[in-house]
Order: structure tokens, then sequence, then C-alpha cells
């Protein structure tokens, strides 16, 4: 017994992961200095810039959104007490950069970590996911649900609404069931918000504030969600029901190697070894390159670049006959279950009058 286990592949690349979950503290630091303040200096530079023109504040700003997102890892990192050794630590820093970035500390944290428990479990979707049907789902849906379900996964409502909705509105409220020290935490970055808002409207005046921080906010948002959703939207990922789903898995084959020219590997913390990040979320994001290069089977994970990465705006749903993501074109084939048919047909003679998809 002991002997298979050793030998288990499972049990080896886990295992193999252990040397890359070393915090750096040093690292870490530096990691600190070399993105908030190069933010901060884009951001004020943005703002000096205003006074020749828009259009020279802009490309400013628009680096300064990327520091933002550099910003998120850290705080994500946080979230996963993998940023520093001390929990203390992690929970300061991590509240500090929720600040930065609009997100409660606790709050994504919770919701971060039953993503990582439940990702590509087509039984346990809801918690820190997207939205995501599949093929028989959306067949069997009701017409006002596949419409919504069309808004909801149109790119200009995901990519051009998502940020306001996510990081302005859904990040300000707790979850139901929350526990105290999660609403609190949600309550104190509510507050250092407005606080530090309040503060730099009143040093700068309103609409230069507006000017300088809508579009941070609003590409570093836009660019958050492209990084999260592509990084598990791509056709030939990974979902199973509960009694095949597989953790690694779901980790080496339901999240992709996102390969970036390195300014902008650099500038997302190596967010792109998703892979290795998924498999084991204690590598702090300076060891996710090291970790993916020093084993094999990593390495064989799916790769996307810049290119193709554009290809999963057309995926809209999960086929499970084929294993892929596909579009809203996909057919219910005869070999579906009675139930599926019988679902698709009762809806379309109650809607006789509608636009069928």
């Amino acid at each position: 017994m002991t002997a298979s286990r050793s030998h288990n592949p499972i049990t080896e690349l886990k295992q193999h992961m252990k040397p890359y979950e070393k915090t750096d503290t040093k690292a870490s630091i530096l990691q600190m200095f070399n993105t908030l303040v190069p933010l901060i200096l884009f951001w004020v530079g943005g703002y000096l810039a205003l006074s020749v023109s828009y259009w020279l504040a802009l490309p400013l700003l628009l680096v300064a959104s990327g520091f933002v997102i550099r910003t998120f890892i850290i705080f994500h990192d946080c979230c996963h007490g993998s940023f520093f050794n001390n929990k203390k630590a992690n929970d300061i820093v991590g509240t500090i950069t929720g600040v930065i970035t609009l997100m409660p500390y606790r709050k994504w944290k919770y919701s971060h970590t039953r993503h990582h428990a439940t990702s590509s479990n087509l039984d346990k979707r809801g918690e820190g996911d997207m939205w995501l049907l599949t093929v028989e789902e959306y067949a069997e849906a009701p017409f006002w649900t596949r419409m919504a379900y069309r808004f909801y996964r149109n790119p200009l409502v995901m990519f051009g609404l998502g940020p306001i909705f996510v990081f302005l509105i859904q990040a300000r409220f707790n979850r139901k069931g929350a526990k105290p020290l999660e609403r609190r935490n949600t309550y104190l970055t509510n507050l250092l918000i407005v606080l530090l808002y309040a503060a730099l409207t009143w040093a700068m005046g309103w609409q230069a504030f507006v000017l300088v921080q809508a579009p941070v906010f609003f590409f570093s948002g836009l660019l958050g969600i492209w990084l999260f959703y592509v990084q598990h939207q791509f056709e030939d990922s990974y979902f199973e029901h509960e009694e095949e789903w597989s953790y690694v898995n779901a980790a080496v084959e339901g999240s992709s190697y996102y390969k970036l020219p390195k300014p902008l590997q650099w500038i997302t913390g190596n967010i792109g070894f998703h892979h290795v990040h998924h498999l084991s979320p204690k590598v702090p994001n300076y060891n996710l390159e090291k970790a993916h290069d020093s084993s094999v089977p990593l390495q064989k994970a799916t790769t996307i670049t810049l290119r193709t990465s554009l290809q999963s705006l057309k995926f809209r749903l999960w086929d499970e006959e084929t294993k892929t993501f596909t579009g809203y074109g996909r057919k219910v084939r005869s070999g579906l279950p009675q139930n599926a048919v019988q679902a698709v047909s009762r809806e379309l003679n109650k809607k006789p009058l509608l636009p069928r998809d």
C-alpha cells in the first residue's frame, strides 16, 4: 500500500510543489515596494499630466491600472496565506491592498477559497465562479433564463459592466451567512475607501479625481475579469460532475497556462501560471514560474497566448458530450436523456411566438 502511494503520479505531483510553497519575506517586501511605489508614481504622474493634456495622462493611467492588477496579486496571495509566513501580516497587507483594489479581504478570501475547492465541478457551481450552463441546461432553460444568460455572457456586459458591478457594487455588501469578522472587515474596507477617496477629492478636486481614477479603475477591473475568465474558459477545458471530478485534474486541465510576454507576465504577477496556482495555492506568485519549469507534467498544461485567448470570447456553453466549450449554435442531439428532450418541447409549446435560439 505504501509503495503504491509513493508512485502515485498525483501524489508525486503535489509533493513536487512543496519546495516552491516556501515564502520568501524579502521577496514579498521587494514586491510590495516595486508594485505600490510605481502605482503611486504613475497615478500622480497621470494627475500632473492633466495640466498638459488628458491624452498625455491616459497612457500613464493605463500603466497605473497594470500596477493595480499587480497589487491585486499581492492581495490574492495574502488571501491564500502565501505572501507572508505570519498570518497577521497577511491579514493586514491583504486588507490594505483590498482598499486599493476595492475588494474586502475576508469576503473575497471566502469566495475564492470556495472557487478553488469547487473549480470545474459541475455540481458545485456558483461560489466565486462565472455563470456557466451546459448545452443541455441551456436547452432546458426557460426563455427568459436563456436571455439573461446571453446578456451576462455578452463580452460588452461581462467586461464593460462587469467591473462596475463586481468591484463597485457587489463588493460593498456582505454575503448572506458571513461571520462577524468577515462583516467587520467589509465595513472597515468600505470606510477606508470612503476616507481615501474623500481625501483625494478634497486635495485635487472631484473633477480631476474622476478623470484620473475612472480609467485606472475601469481598465484594472476589465483586465482582472479577463484574466479570471480566460484561464478557465478555453476550448478543451475540464468540467465534470462530482462523482468523476478530480481536484488535480481540475487544476492542471481546467486551468490554463497563459503565456504572456515577459513585461505582461511580470505586471500580472505570474498569474498566467494558473494551473500551478490551482494545483498548489500556497505557492507565492514569485515562485509559480519556477514550479512550472521544474515539472514536465505541468508544462503539458493547455497553453494559450494573447492571440489564441481571444477565441474564448466565442465560448458560451460547456458541451458535456464533446468535453469542449461551444457557442449557442450547438444543438441538442437526439442522444440526450428523454427528460431533456421533453423539457425543450414543453418550452417551445408554451412560447410558440417567441424567437427560438
